[in-house]
């Protein structure tokens, strides 16, 4: 329970990679950490790819990012999705600028793009954004997850144990 004192927002909408979304929330939460879901509005219910659902509490425009330790992208089609929305660019933005952590996998990266936020980071994810993250100024990793500097990077779903890892410690090291 060693992050228990600790307050993470989690991104959501439809067409969220499950596993990306459910597996490292649980795993924060085992370790004693509260998560909050923020979506397009609060109390809507969104589905996953593989049909699993997930409620938002929070809209994103009643999101305060002082108020929260980390925050989670996950990936799917989600990411192309929250990308165009402002108030999620802003929060990100926020949460990066005051050294927060920032957990993205998969196609999460597309959030840090638009948000303006992986120029001189070391990146990764899936392959399919790896010509995005390279063109926004990041540095292209092929592995399963890493840390460079406040952002926690994880490839794809059969990365989620070493993305869970790098998250816990990151957490941890606040």
């Amino acid at each position: 329970m060693e992050l228990k004192d600790l307050k993470i927002l989690s991104f959501i909408a439809d067409e969220y990679e499950d596993l990306e979304f459910w597996v490292p929330a649980m795993r924060l939460q085992e370790e004693g950490a509260e998560i909050i879901v923020a979506g397009k509005t609060a109390g809507t219910s969104f589905r996953g790819k593989a049909g699993v659902s997930a409620r938002s509490q929070l809209s994103f425009a009643s999101v305060d990012p002082s108020g929260y330790h980390a925050l989670l992208i996950p990936g799917g089609w989600a990411p192309d999705k929250l990308r165009r929305d402002a108030a999620v660019l802003e929060i990100t933005r926020q949460m990066y600028q005051s050294g927060k952590i920032i957990g993205m996998i998969c196609h999460a990266g597309l959030v840090g793009i638009s948000a303006g936020i992986v120029k001189g980071h070391k990146a990764t994810g899936s392959e399919g954004i790896k010509d995005d993250l390279i063109n926004a100024g990041a540095e292209w990793v092929d592995a399963p997850a890493f840390r460079s500097g406040n952002l926690v990077w994880g490839r794809v779903v059969a990365d989620i144990p070493h993305y869970c890892r790098e998250l816990v410690a990151a957490l941890k090291a606040l």
